[in-house]
């Protein structure tokens, strides 16, 4: 994520449709969390986490199978 992310609230809100399981995970800090992705519906999922510092290192790891087409939106 350019520039990293400070500290307080981070928002990731994912969409996917297809069969199969999305993990999205937070680096360097470590968190994420899974979505149930179902063929032929969209399934939606809205995490926050509350940071506790800064990372200008910060990105965002997206595990993903080619069965599952998924969006992503991450906010602060």
């Amino acid at each position: 994520m350019e520039g990293g992310v400070g500290s307080g609230e981070l928002a990731i809100a994912v969409n996917c449709q297809g069969k199969g399981l999305i993990k999205i995970t937070l680096e360097p800090v470590g968190l994420s969390f899974p979505q149930e992705c179902k063929a032929g519906e969209v399934t939606s999922t809205y995490n926050e986490f509350a940071l506790k510092r800064s990372r200008k290192d910060a990105s965002v790891k997206v595990e993903v199978p080619s069965t599952v087409r998924w969006s992503m939106t991450i906010g602060q």
